[in-house]
């Protein structure tokens, strides 16, 4: 199964925010929305990501001035990406792997969706347990 079958069930409508926004601002936008991360788009383009770790490190090292920067001073650049024919076990092991917990979705340069970590895991138990009811079937019936 690829990232695709996730997103035709979740969606492609990500929110997103641009490198010249204020970090007040978008962690406002975490918190309303209940987000851990955006990605940052520039002119149609992912250029990099902002998450909730990279405020925590940017407030660890400029304390209440983390609010004065941009984004495109705090995000985490170059972003990894994936594109829907990604299989859903190599992205789960490329997040496992980096330790990052959502990963943009680019097609042809273009941001077509998010997916988490909790997307991924949500996937492959509905396909377990899909798996497991089978199996209990074909036994009965056997």
């Amino acid at each position: 199964m690829t990232i695709a079958a996730i997103l035709q069930r979740k969606g492609s409508d990500v929110i997103q925010v641009g490198p010249g926004d204020s970090v007040l601002d978008v962690v406002r936008l975490l918190a309303d929305q209940r987000i851990g991360c955006v990605p940052v788009v520039e002119a149609g383009r992912v250029v990099g990501i902002f998450s909730e770790r990279d405020f925590v490190h940017r407030v660890a090292q400029d304390g209440a001035s983390a609010f004065d920067h941009s984004i495109g001073e705090v995000m985490t650049t170059p972003p990894i990406t994936i594109d829907e024919d990604t299989p859903v076990m190599h992205s789960l092991s490329l997040m496992t792997k980096r330790r990052i917990r959502h990963l943009p979705v680019v097609t042809d340069g273009r941001l077509v969706g998010m997916i988490s970590i909790g997307d991924l895991v949500k996937f492959r138990i509905d396909a377990i347990e899909s798996e497991a009811a089978s199996l209990r079937d074909y036994i009965q019936t056997a």
